[in-house]
Order: structure tokens, then sequence, then C-alpha cells
């Protein structure tokens, strides 16, 4: 049982740092009396490098051990984020962030393998994808309790002895090694850049979107010649491994930007506190767990569309609308995540469960970038109506996929 809670325990905080940082962006900037835009790249660094690094990670661990970079990217995120809550300066910050994004890279992938390998694995991915979910919505709470009540370096500071238990504990589980023969290294590097220069075309310099396509292109002429490629060609052909990749996009791409409008609505029109407004999100994080625990039994669709329904909530601006948008938003991210994890995790085969990880987690890295970068920026009426568009466009395209294959019995 603490195995299983260990892994959980460590999804939890990984992916708690993309968003509890984010609530303490006002606080930083009163430290270290900078304007908003120069904070970005608090924000930034820690995206780039977990997305950028998460294939090649994945991938890294069907050959090395997932128990070993599992701990690895646990010993990493500890020490960057002490380095963070010491930091003196912006510069020292940013960089520590870049490193806790590695150190993610490496254990987020790691640990969705390990608990793959469990023997009730459909059970063990539902609770790893709960407590992901958990940690992403959670962030806005926490964030605004340990902000108000501690400082901003408090945020980081958390991270320190959590990680040092869960690497401790996780000397216990067993290793586990895929099947890849050798670390195609023209193909990793290709996908590691192409995957960094879409984050930062995403986030922060557009210019470099024309430079992440050619990465991307040098990345599948290299894998065509690859004899032991990072990213085989059959994976993309599988069916079930490209539409949960798609969800786990959408889920992001929807829901981070819609949760940030919300947060700052609370701040900015309703006149409440970083402590209030995260307090105020606490229904989406229940309900985020609630979600988790039913996804085995709802449709990725079904997932969708209240996520959909959530953000039509908030295009109301209304005050009263919120918790029940939120609780929407949070059942919805909840259900359709450990659904697409299953689906994505399944369909391909036990030896590749290091590369399955990977892409899925990169899929969900990518569509937070996106979501924020075209959504967020939109304002909130339009940046939630797009949100409630792109969710319900993905439920309908999903159902209509299933009415097809029903109809002609495939």
């Amino acid at each position: 049982m603490l195995l299983p809670v260990t892994l959980c325990a460590a999804q939890f905080l990984l992916v708690l740092d993309v968003t509890i940082v984010a609530v303490a962006l006002p606080s930083l900037r009163h430290a270290f009396g900078l304007p908003p835009e120069a904070l970005q790249w608090v924000i930034t660094a820690y995206t780039l490098a977990f997305g950028g690094l998460l294939v090649a990670t994945g991938r890294a661990g069907d050959l090395l051990g997932h128990r070993r970079l599992f701990r690895a990217g646990l010993v990493a995120f500890g020490g960057a984020s002490l380095a963070c809550a010491l930091a003196p300066s912006l510069a020292a910050l940013v960089a520590g962030r870049a490193v806790q994004g590695a150190g993610a890279a490496m254990a987020a992938p790691a640990a969705l393998a390990l608990t793959a390998a469990l023997p009730d694995r459909r059970r063990a991915v539902a609770w790893l994808t709960a407590a992901a979910a958990a940690g992403g919505a959670s962030g806005w709470v926490l964030g605004g309790v340990l902000t108000t009540a501690l400082g901003w370096p408090a945020v980081f500071l958390v991270n320190v002895p959590l990680c040092a238990a869960a690497a401790l504990v996780a000397g216990r589980l067993p290793e586990r090694r895929g099947a890849a023969r050798s670390l195609d290294l023209p193909g990793t590097a290709a996908i590691t850049a192409a995957l960094a220069l879409l984050v930062l075309g995403l986030t922060e310099v557009r210019a470099a979107l024309p430079a992440a396509a050619a990465a991307f292109a040098l990345f599948l002429w290299v894998e065509r010649r690859a004899e032991d490629p990072i990213l085989p060609a059959w994976a993309l052909r599988r069916p079930g491994f490209v539409r949960a990749n798609a969800v786990a996009l959408a889920l992001t791409a929807t829901t981070t930007p819609a949760m940030f409008l919300a947060v700052l609505f609370q701040q900015e029109s309703l006149g409440r506190s970083a402590l209030e407004a995260g307090l105020w999100c606490a229904p989406c994080n229940v309900a985020v767990i609630a979600g988790s625990l039913l996804g085995r039994r709802v449709p990725m669709a079904g997932g969708l569309a209240a996520i959909a329904a959530g953000a039509l909530a908030l295009l109301t601006l209304a005050p009263a609308a919120l918790p029940v948008a939120f609780v929407l938003m949070g059942a919805g991210l909840g259900c359709a995540s450990v659904a697409s994890t299953a689906t994505g995790t399944s369909a391909l085969g036990d030896g590749e469960q290091g590369i399955a990880s990977g892409v899925l987690n990169a899929s969900a890295q990518i569509g937070s970038a996106l979501g924020l970068a075209v959504i967020a920026g939109l304002g909130y009426r339009a940046g939630f109506a797009v949100a409630a568009a792109v969710a319900l466009g993905g439920a309908a395209n999903l159902n209509l996929r299933r009415g097809r294959k029903l109809t002609t019995g495939g």
C-alpha cells in the first residue's frame, strides 16, 4: 500500500508545481521589484524543461529503468525547490525552475510506467491520474494559503521534505525496464528541441514556432532511418493512443486557462485576495478526485462535455456560478483524465510504457501552454467561450467516432 501512495504523492507534487507558483507571482513581483512580464519566465522555465524533456525521459526510463529515473527526478526536483526558495535574484529563480522542470520530466513518466505495472493496473492508474489532476487543481488553493501565511518561498520549500521522503520509499519499488535497446540520440535531440521550441513559441517567443515546425520535420526524417526509434511509427498508427493524447491535450488546453481566468477574475473584478480566490477553487479539487474515481466508468466524451458546461457557467461572470462551474470542470477533468490515461497506456505494450507515459504527459503540457497562450489572452468572456467550444467539439468528435465504430462493427 505504501508504494502506490508514494507514486501518487509524487505525481501530485510534480503537477502541483505548475499552478501553485502562478498564485505567488504577485508576491514575487513585489519581492524582486520587477514588471509583471518579466515574471512570466518563472512559469515558462518550468514548462519549457518539463514539456521539452518528457518524451526523451520516458524512453530513457524504458532503457535505464523507471525506478532509477523516478528517484533521480525526485532528488533533482527537491534540490531545485530548495534553490528556488533561497534564490537571491530572478535569474537564479528561473534557473532553479528549469532544473525543477527537468526533475519533473524524469519522475512523472516513470511514476506512470511503474504504476501501470502494479497488479490492479486500472485502479492504480485511476488513483495516479486522480493525484495528478488534484495536484493541478490544488495549486490554486495551496498557493494562496502558503503565500499569504508564510510568503512566496513557502511554495518551494514545501516540496523539499516530501521529495526526500518519496525518494527514500521509492527504493523499495521493483525496477522496471521496457523494450528499448538503445537511446536514439539524434531522435532524442530532435524531439526535445521541437517540444521545447513549441512550448517557447506558445508562451514567450512566437518566432520560435517556425523553428519548432522545422525541428519536428527533422525528427520525423531521423526516425524513419533510426534502428530503434524513440517514438516508433507504429505507435502513431494506434487509434487509441492518438485519441488519448488528443484528449489529454484538450483537457489541459481548456481547464488550465479557464481556471487561470477564473482566479484572475476573482482578484481583479470581485476584489478577493489570493487566499480567498484560492479557497473558492476548493470545490474543483474535491470534484477532480471524485471524477477520477468515476473515470473508469465515464467515457472521455462525458468528461469533456462536463468541462464545456463548466466553462459556459463561467461565461456568465456571476459570482454564484463559480462553485457550480468549478465542480463541473473538476469532475470532467478527473473523469476524462483517467479514461485518456488508461486508453493511452493500454494502447501500447508493456515494453513501451515509458514512451507512452512520456507522450501523454507531453501532450498535457503542450495543452496547458497552448491554452494559456491562446485562450487566456482572449479575456474573460471570449476565453471561457472558446474553452467551452474546444471541449464541446472534442466531446462531439469522440461521440461521432464511437458511433461510426458501432455502425461498422469495428
